[in-house]
């Protein structure tokens, strides 16, 4: 049975995090991976690649999207080497320092984060450096042209809302030189795909996976790096069960899956072993791996399952935005499909930073130029419509009635306009919502009770202030997302919770530092650990608190009880 120091399940913001660390000090660290590398030029673009873009082992499919579905929340994560920064939009946003709440407990939905800001800032700026995090360069040309971004800017100052442009995980430049798309990254080192990698394209592409390599996901930093530092990265290999060992660390049991070859739930399991456990598998990952093992650990929390939220994620349409012109009201091209999918935010304040309810950000959201004829396409009756025009036309022709023969211009009528596309983009919202959601299992699969029930002032605010950003100031029609019409039902791309972090075993699954109460040397470095939303992007928060955890594991004083 192969031995090692560390054994990390995950390659997402904490276990990436957590498997660099631990070898960069000299570990011995075995990374398991359930899903496969994505190099440059793999992620999927055509009909036909995007079917089989999804995750489900037993039906033979290792692809990027996994979807999960419950009562009144659904989900979608990501199964790759480098986690959930292959399909998340880059936003690098530090949690707010008030929104480190510590509550009372017993009150249903209470926050208490055994943490500070002040304790995390370090970690913050270490993994900002790591990932290489840039801001859009949005003074610059071409990039000052992105109206969304502008529209943005616009947005906040008719609301009195705080813009900003967050840091990104996105190369724009080289350093020390300009910003410049698609100029060839510049490394100090070899990526562990070995491929050359471009400056952002502004292709609006990052949530479906960055063909150029321009997103500083974690196979390009953390992991490369873990695998420099001589970390064994293994991908498809998807860990089902783990224990205690006999005379201390503990016993992992993964499948490694085949390409194209359906996963049998009687297939042999690979064992290994290590001094210490890291679950770093997401929140619903990591929470599912607990309570299906939790015979193997009967010392742990009853708070397991607990705390989960959505962090406030929640998702909406600007449709037809219009400006005043001299030429009265015409259609505001902001293209949603130029630059990154995030350029910028809106930040609203909490009632704890003196604002009033639970606070939020918004922001803007791109997506890929091929969405745009997906939407112009959708309007059938109108395409349609061009369509008989022109066959009319070239009927006309062919008995010397219409002698016209440029049909420039009526090609160019019958792909439309596009002014549909071009003036409407989604809007991203995240915040505070309440974590008294319960993650369990019901006949082996996972499921939640988390409703927008206490929740719902809060997603009233939000969807007042992003129908004001659609309506008032963009002159435009907001729409809500069809989930939202049945039944109030909230996409998230944030689950939160599961095992929270806790002063104690009755608080919490995990302390301060990521351990496991009663079970040395056993870690969880995930969202699952949160005790409540993040309130922003927690990607960085996530990368951070592993980042601190790491800390406290290769200090030298060795394992912390």
């Amino acid at each position: 049975m192969e031995h090692f120091d560390a054994v990390v399940v995950g390659s997402g913001f904490g276990g990436s995090v957590s498997a660099y660390r631990l070898a960069e000090a000299g570990q011995s660290v075995c990374l398991l991976e359930r899903g496969k590398a994505y190099p440059p030029g793999s992620f999927a673009r055509t009909p036909k690649a995007m079917h089989a873009n999804f995750w489900d082992p037993g039906a033979g499919m290792f692809g990027l999207f996994d979807v999960w579905s419950f009562k009144h929340i659904d989900a979608l994560i990501s199964s790759g080497l480098g986690g959930g920064s292959l399909i998340y939009a880059n936003v690098l946003l530090r949690k707010d320092e008030k929104w480190f709440v510590r509550e009372q407990p017993g009150v249903p939905g209470h926050e208490y984060w055994p943490v500070t800001r002040a304790e995390l800032d370090p970690h913050y700026d270490r993994v900002e450096r790591m990932m290489n995090a840039q801001r859009y360069p949005f003074a610059k040309a071409p990039y000052d042209q992105t109206e969304k971004t502008k529209a943005m800017r616009m947005a906040g100052e008719k609301l009195g809302l705080e813009w900003m442009l967050p840091p990104l995980a996105v190369t724009f430049a080289n350093d020390g030189a300009e910003p410049v798309p698609g100029e060839p990254i510049v490394e100090a080192h070899r990526n562990l795909h070995d491929r050359t990698r471009s400056t952002c394209r502004l292709c609006g592409e990052c949530d479906v996976g960055c063909n150029y390599g321009s997103k500083n996901t974690l196979d390009y930093n953390y992991l490369s790096a873990a695998k420099r530092a001589g970390a064994d990265l293994r991908t498809l290999a998807e860990v089902k069960t783990f224990a205690p060992r006999a005379g201390g660390g503990y016993l992992i049991s993964y499948r490694q899956h085949v390409p194209g070859e359906p996963a049998h739930a009687d297939a042999p399991l690979t064992t290994i072993s290590a001094n210490r456990l890291i679950l770093s598998a997401g929140t619903f990952g990591s929470t599912y791996l607990l309570l299906s093992n939790r015979a193997q650990f009967p010392g742990l929390s009853r708070t397991l399952g607990s705390h989960f939220c959505s962090n406030g994620d929640l998702l909406t349409f600007a449709l037809r935005c219009s400006k005043q012109t001299a030429n009265g009201k015409q259609p505001w091209a902001l293209d949603g499909n130029y630059g990154p999918v995030i350029t910028s935010s809106l930040h609203m304040p909490d009632a704890l930073d003196g604002g009033s309810g639970r606070g939020f950000y918004i922001e803007d959201a791109g997506y890929p130029a091929f969405m745009s004829w997906l939407v112009e396409t959708a309007g059938f009756a109108a395409t349609l419509g061009r369509a008989q025009r022109l066959a009319w036309r070239r009927l006309l022709s062919a008995f010397g009635i219409n002698t016209t023969t440029n049909l420039s211009a009526d090609i160019a009528n019958l792909l439309g306009t596009g002014n549909l596309s071009a003036s409407s983009i989604p809007l991203l919202g995240m915040g505070r919502d309440v974590p008294d959601g319960n993650l369990s299992l019901e006949d082996g699969l996972l499921s939640s009770d988390w409703s927008i029930k206490r929740s719902s002032p809060f997603f009233t605010r939000l969807t007042d202030t992003m129908r004001a950003i659609t309506e008032e100031a963009w002159g435009g029609s907001f729409q809500s997302n069809p989930t939202w019409h049945l039944g109030r039902r909230i996409i998230t791309v944030h689950g939160l919770g599961g095992a929270p972090m806790g002063r104690n075993a009755d608080e919490g699954v995990v302390n301060e530092y990521g351990e496991v109460f009663g079970y040395p040397g056993f870690y969880v470095a995930d969202g699952s650990i949160m005790p409540g939303p993040v309130g922003t992007n927690p990607s960085l928060t996530i990368a951070a608190l592993a980042d601190r955890f790491a800390d406290r594991i290769t200090e030298p004083r060795g394992v912390v009880a």
